[in-house]
């Protein structure tokens, strides 16, 4: 969530075993008192390990919530040989898209994405235990509505533009570091008419070289949940997450995400369909054709890789 990177990998010399932490200092109280979003970007990171290794040979096992007694350890993962039969070394295929995506919030064509590409982006899904949802039309202007309420909810609320402003990156003096947030540039332009869920980081306009663009009229968008909503789930939903949007890439396919309709209770419970077996809804993607995003600043190695 606004490119916060909250995780830490823990490597124990002489041992085969990576061990990934959250970092709820790098959380968002407002936005995310339950740090669900959290536990996403960290099952994201997961994914991309289990990608990694997968790419020079090794199976990685991954055993989540280890620790009953420290919440924050999310998962332990082994590397080892794999054995032939296990399919993690499938998971190379990844291996170019994890530098090739970056979220993208420009306007997309009005191009309709093929239903087999669809169909295999809710594969990717169930591979993981989550469910990915293409809307009818009827739950697609539902959840579009959703997101325009929790705009105005957002701009209602002092605290959380307070939030967002301290993960953005406009240049201006007292920023915050350079390795993290959303940078100006990634914000994207403005929209002419709001028609698309795509996330304006600079409401109060302290960029001031944005333009404005006119987005798609018919968004194309999917919902990525689970039956259940604990840390577990929010993990496997992660790294759902994170192979769909690698699937999407080498499909050729733009994406950015959407949490905002899902950080507010009211609204959140909402954005199902009440006719799906899915219980919870993690996340709201917008896929498409478009440009590709640049890709946004990452913190240096040694904050999140502890050689222990």
């Amino acid at each position: 969530m606004h490119n916060a990177q909250p995780w830490r990998f823990v490597h124990r010399p002489g041992t085969d075993t990576v061990e990934l932490y959250g970092d709820p200092a790098r959380g968002m109280p407002r936005e995310d008192p339950d740090h669900r979003a959290l536990h996403l970007g960290c099952g994201a990171a997961l994914f991309g390990l289990r990608v990694g290794a997968a790419h020079h040979g090794l199976h990685a096992a991954a055993r989540l919530l280890p620790d009953s007694g420290n919440p924050w350890h999310l998962a332990d993962v082994d590397l080892r040989e794999p054995a032939s039969e296990d399919g993690e070394e499938d998971l190379a295929v990844f291996r170019p898209a994890l530098r090739e995506r970056h979220t993208s919030r420009f306007p997309f064509t009005e191009e309709r994405i093929p239903a087999e590409l669809l169909d295999g982006l809710s594969a990717e899904a169930v591979r993981e235990g989550c469910r990915l949802v293409v809307p009818g039309a009827w739950h697609t202007d539902t959840v579009l509505g959703l997101v325009h309420a929790s705009e105005l909810f957002e701009a209602a609320s002092m605290s959380v533009r307070a939030e967002i402003a301290a993960w953005t990156r406009t240049g201006t003096a007292g920023d915050g570091t350079a390795g993290e947030g959303i940078p100006a540039y990634a914000m994207g332009p403005r929209q002419y008419d709001v028609t698309s869920p795509v996330r304006d980081f600079d409401p109060s306009r302290r960029v001031a070289a944005r333009t404005s663009a006119t987005f798609e009229k018919e968004p194309q968008i999917a919902l990525l949940g689970t039956t259940g909503d604990t840390p577990r789930e929010w993990l496997a939903a992660g790294q759902a997450m994170q192979r769909i949007l690698l699937r999407a890439t080498l499909d050729g396919l733009s994406a950015s995400l959407m949490s905002q309709p899902l950080e507010w209770p009211e609204l959140r419970s909402l954005a199902r369909d009440p006719e799906s077996t899915m219980g919870f809804v993690h996340m709201v993607l917008r896929l498409g054709y478009g440009p590709r995003g640049r890709a946004t600043p990452r913190r240096p190695v040694s904050e999140v890789l502890d050689i222990a």
